[in-house]
């Protein structure tokens, strides 16, 4: 996670007001090396912080049963935000109704205090890895759903097969099927707005950052694959290849805190796959 300091401050103070933890957290989180500060490692809690500062927090991971480790990628006494691994589904269907990454954090937070909750934001497609947030009570899960598209940008990483652009503007009017399991491509539906700036490519491939305005179900996918670019891996809107995964990933949200006014960056590293690619399309 990433935090962009906006006021004059020492480090343990900043830290205390922004994340809303304990002074014993704090403390540990500072003994333990886990913020830099510019790219510094600070550990002094009197460290002075100055406007536009850039504060980063480092991940740590949480295991339950034999499922899949997950990365934290940001944590405080009411928001939660974890890195969901390709092919996991964000909550139960009709089909599946344990192995789910609500039911693995909802293990982690009842294993602190068998009474806690947890509540989820937004939902990724089971094949798309990257960022999903949760809320620990039902208020605040309220409070970011109530201005989730105005105040949230989402940006994601993607491989695609051919050459793009260097960068456009997808707006597409989109539909739903009937039983609800796909998304097509209709003048007549909902307005979508999907935007993308091209980071490399070659004549195979290209790699993606993507930000998204608007929030139709598989929009990424079905508006990529409109273009003649479909993603990578995507067996439900793409074309057969060799990807043992989607290549998209959810890494980063930015936002205003609703319960304290700060701005909060988190960012969720890709799996080095994405790596690979990023250094193949140059």
């Amino acid at each position: 996670m990433k935090l962009i300091v906006d006021k004059e401050s020492i480090i343990y103070d900043y830290l205390r007001e922004s994340l809303n933890e304990s002074k014993n957290t704090i403390k540990g989180f500072l003994s333990k090396r886990m913020f830099t500060i510019n790219n510094k490692v600070v550990t002094k809690y009197d460290y002075k912080v100055h406007p536009k500062d850039e504060i980063m927090i480092g991940n740590t991971k949480i295991s339950n049963n034999n499922m899949t480790d997950i990365d934290i990628v940001y944590e405080d006494n009411f928001l939660l935000a974890v890195t969901k691994p390709n092919a996991l589904l964000t909550i139960a269907t009709d089909k599946e109704k344990d192995k789910t990454l609500y039911n693995m954090v909802s293990s982690y937070v009842k294993g602190k205090d068998k009474n806690n909750k947890i509540f989820i934001i937004h939902r990724l497609d089971k094949d798309t890895s990257g960022i999903v947030l949760f809320a620990k009570d039902e208020k605040t899960k309220k409070l970011f759903q109530n201005t989730w598209n105005d105040n949230v940008k989402r940006t994601y990483l993607a491989v695609v097969h051919g050459k793009t652009k260097e960068k456009d503007s997808l707006v597409l009017g989109m539909k739903e099927t009937r039983d609800g399991l796909n998304t097509y491509v209709d003048n007549n539906g909902d307005k979508t707005i999907t935007n993308y700036n091209k980071i490399g490519g070659n004549e195979q491939y290209s790699y993606l950052e993507i930000d998204i305005k608007t929030g139709k179900k598989n929009q990424i996918r079905v508006a990529l694959s409109h273009i003649g670019n479909p993603i990578l891996g995507d067996r439900k809107y793409g074309i057969k290849d060799d990807s043992k995964i989607m290549m998209l990933h959810a890494y980063k949200l930015e936002f205003i805190n609703p319960l304290n006014k700060k701005k909060m960056v988190l960012i969720s590293k890709p799996s080095k796959v994405f790596n690979y690619y990023k250094k193949l399309c140059g």
